[in-house]
């Protein structure tokens, strides 16, 4: 999936994959695709529920071995 920016958050807990998603949406246009990758199993919810809370848009959340790969739009 195409994306213009990724952020790692692998190896960190609640909360700092969303803060660290958060920061890095804040510096992005609207029509941008942040790819963010998390080893933390709770991001999936977490950065689903940011999302809608932001109005950003999930485009893809994929587990890849033992991280997952998540696809957001910046509104």
């Amino acid at each position: 999936m195409r994306f213009d920016q990724q952020i790692d958050t692998r190896g960190t807990k609640c909360p700092m994959p969303v803060l660290k998603t958060k920061k890095a949406l804040a510096k992005m246009q609207a029509g941008e695709v942040l790819m963010v990758l998390a080893t933390d199993p709770a991001s999936v919810a977490d950065l689903a529920q940011f999302a809608q809370q932001t109005g950003h848009k999930i485009l893809a959340q994929e587990q890849v071995g033992d991280e997952w790969h998540h696809y957001i739009e910046h509104k």
